[in-house]
């Protein structure tokens, strides 16, 4: 197989390309950012809370399972189809998602059934959008320039941040729900047009195949363990045959999956990556981040919008705090890695600040007033830049540079199957101390908010009212606390991290002649 980097790219043509990503990046990033403002809306139409977590963890367990497919099918196949195809999908879901439950796909009986299958469409096109822009990047730029370029990210990634909140506010508050889904059509289609004809990436030439079976396997391993962690304690008793035959599932599943990643000329997910110590780490990390991380983006929204009563759009602007907090430590950090090449440090003080930021907010209740949580907010922002982009760095650091689309994918992976684990056992933890709570028997029957209609609550007396938002705000502070014991772990590992000192120039395939690098360097490169 051949493959030929952009090493010593001009920077002027690497800004172009970057523009192309930075749109691709805003649209994953507004859809996430814009969805979580609008969810208990979602819900409230379709069915009530009991459902919320489902409508995010089938989004993330789409993105999960198909990063690393993503991410191997770039460097087997060329990154820039690949990469399009991922932007394709992603919108097909995007426009499903915002016709489900209408009369175009059936009715509101069945909504709810459809948005869950659509958010999983949906976030098999995501996954390729986060470890495409991250493995073209380390195309374009060495490590020891990275955080110069993955600074102007940050940036998009702020804006998307700022913008995303304020437009699924409006959206929901003024418009239609469908409009924070249907609003990614007219910028996906920008980002297509963009990348078409500004991203200019060598071909690959490959005669292997990918592991299918290997992806197969993965993904039927990772879901199984998933809905063993929404189901379990909740749908169905631990012991129960359901959950006992999904933990056989996932065992087989994922045993059989390092059997033939063992034998595979071209595995999904390359075990010999994890020889290394601090990818093995910054894989574990990558991973408690996504589990914390994820667990506070969805129920901040959901405190903000029912116990201090603030409306779609307010609840966005009340999340700014963390977004800020998390944009300037990651620009700062990524300028500071770019001057001095040194970056252990940083996931270790992420770490120990996030896990402050997490018991603060464990501290929630009904009396805390919004410049209170806006300020354990902004503590969780700021532990949160640390890591965001010193873990894929560090993870790219660690590999060949033949092998950076799979470790790409993999460091994503595990951030997002954190992700998916995280929702999924957070949502358990919260339905069931919701429904063990006086407020939650009241207002949700019984059954964990299964009939919870923002409108319905502020209809309650006001001392019925009080007792549910009691019951409330002490279930999301609960699901707080129990991120403590995940985000403590992650300066624990981050201090065994060995500081190996960051490349100056991506690896330069013995194929390639000087003229061939100079042709990739002026964007004249044969396209994938």
């Amino acid at each position: 197989m051949t493959q030929a980097t952009q090493a010593g790219a001009r920077p002027n043509n690497i800004r172009v390309v970057l523009f192309g990503l930075m749109i691709a990046m805003m649209l994953a990033m507004l859809d996430n950012m814009i969805v979580s403002t609008a969810l208990p809306r979602i819900v409230g139409e379709f069915g009530g809370l009991n459902h919320f977590t489902w409508v995010v963890t089938a989004y993330v367990l789409g993105t999960t399972v198909s990063t690393p497919i993503w991410g191997k099918l770039g460097d087997l196949y060329g990154r820039k189809s690949v990469f399009l195809t991922s932007v394709v999908v992603f919108l097909v879901g995007s426009a499903l998602c915002g016709m489900a439950g209408s009369g175009m796909l059936g009715g509101p009986q069945d909504g709810m059934v459809q948005l869950i299958a659509f958010r999983a469409v949906q976030g098999l096109g995501a996954g390729g959008l986060m470890v495409g822009v991250m493995a073209i990047i380390g195309d374009l730029v060495p490590p020891r320039e990275r955080g110069r370029y993955q600074g102007m990210i940050a940036g998009i990634m702020a804006i998307a941040m700022v913008a995303g909140p304020l437009a699924g506010g409006f959206i929901t508050d003024h418009l239609s729900w469908r409009w924070a889904f249907y609003v990614n059509l007219p910028l996906g289609g920008i980002a297509l047009l963009v990348l078409i004809t500004t991203m200019h990436l060598p071909k690959y030439r490959t005669e292997h195949r990918i592991d299918w079976l290997g992806a197969g396997l993965l993904s039927v391993g990772i879901t199984a363990i998933v809905l063993i962690t929404t189901w379990g304690g909740n749908e169905y008793d631990w012991t129960s045959p359901q959950i006992l035959g999904l933990a056989v599932l996932a065992v087989v599943a994922l045993v059989a999956f390092g059997l033939v990643e063992r034998r595979v000329q071209e595995p999904i997910l390359p075990l010999a990556l994890f020889a290394n110590r601090n990818f093995a780490l910054i894989s574990v990390i990558g991973f408690l981040l996504g589990f914390a991380m994820f667990g506070a983006m969805n129920f901040l929204p959901l405190y903000q919008q029912t116990v201090q009563g603030a409306s779609a759009t307010n609840s966005g602007l009340l999340l700014l705090p963390l977004m800020f907090g998390m944009l300037v430590v990651s620009l700062v950090i990524g300028r500071a890695i770019t001057k001095n090449g040194r970056y252990r440090a940083y996931p270790i003080v992420g770490g120990v600040v996030m896990t402050a930021g997490m018991a603060l907010l464990s501290m929630l209740d009904t009396n805390t007033s919004k410049l209170t949580s806006s300020l354990y907010m902004v503590v969780l922002g700021v532990g949160m830049g640390f890591l965001m982009q010193t873990s894929m760095l560090i993870a790219q650091n660690s590999v060949e540079q033949k092998d950076l689309g799979a470790a790409s994918g993999a460091a994503t992976f595990f951030r997002s199957i954190g992700g998916s684990f995280g929702i999924s056992l957070f949502g358990a933890i919260f339905a069931n101390r919701l429904a063990s709570s006086e407020g939650g028997r009241a207002f949700g029957g019984g059954e964990a908010g299964a009939g919870m209609d923002l409108a319905k609550l502020k209809e309650l007396p006001a001392q019925a009212r009080e007792v549910v938002l009691g019951g409330l705000s002490d279930a999301i502070s609960h699901v707080f606390l129990w991120a403590v014991l995940f985000t403590i772990v992650i300066p624990v590992l981050a201090w065994f991290i060995k500081e190996i000192p960051l490349r100056t120039a991506n690896e330069a395939p013995p194929q390639a002649t000087p003229e061939e690098e100079a042709e990739v360097a002026l964007g004249k490169a044969p396209v994938a």
